[in-house]
């Protein structure tokens, strides 16, 4: 796969990728409209690989894909980074299923569904857990930022995938991040595949403690966003 070569990935990766994309191509409920591999070899794996740009989510150790949906980025960054643990944080049960049933095929062992919400996660096992935290088609940043912060450990990174650049919401971004205690690193311009147009990847690093009244209760980051 032209993938793997792109970014020096060994052939066990090439092969995990293509498992991935013949299951999703075979699931009976799927959660993306991108199903055939030849649309979701673009729409989803290129594009999820893209996160391998940023060093710190390519050494990263654990790795937090928070609303993960059908899967990505989380289950081609497991492919291609077997060393790292890789928690897919869904909490739509359908979803979660299908997740599971991916990794299964693609023999991803490093690689699981969490059903839970991505506050209810960091209250518990996640809280400070993670090297990196991953989130795609996803939110505004304020709101990505308010999920991140609480799982991350001090030195973490945030990656997020977005389109176009958005001058009000990164400017709420960064009224969120430093209240959360991040910090936004660089904002670097992304062509995942040829044709591809106006995608970014939005780096945050946790420079500091969350306050302990973070995560607030499941929604509030969303309906009274910080920012």
């Amino acid at each position: 796969m032209g993938l793997a070569r792109r970014y020096g990935l060994p052939a066990s990766t090439a092969d995990a990728l293509e498992a991935l994309l013949g299951a999703l191509s075979r699931e009976v409920d799927p959660p993306t409209t991108l199903r055939s591999p030849e649309e979701a070899l673009n729409g989803h794996i290129a594009d999820s690989l893209s996160g391998l740009a940023v060093s710190d989510l390519a050494a990263a150790w654990r790795i937090a894909d928070v609303g993960a949906g059908a899967g990505f980025p989380g289950l081609a960054l497991a492919a291609a980074l077997p060393d790292a643990q890789v928690d897919l944080i869904e909490s739509s049960a359908r979803k979660a299923a299908v997740i599971d049933r991916l990794a299964t095929a693609a023999d991803l062992e490093n690689a699981w569904a969490v059903r839970a919400r991505a506050e209810e996660w960091a209250r518990g096992d996640g809280a400070g857990a993670y090297d990196a935290v991953t989130a795609r088609a996803l939110g505004p940043l304020a709101v990505l930022a308010e999920y991140a912060a609480p799982l991350l450990r001090r030195g973490g990174t945030l990656v997020a995938w977005k389109g176009s650049r958005d001058s009000a919401e990164e400017a709420a971004g960064l009224v969120a991040a430093e209240r959360l205690g991040l910090r936004l690193e660089k904002v670097l311009q992304s062509t995942p595949f040829e044709g591809s147009r106006e995608r970014h990847l939005h780096l945050y690093v946790k420079v500091g403690p969350t306050p302990p009244e973070f995560p607030r209760r499941v929604g509030m980051a969303r309906k009274r966003p910080l920012a």
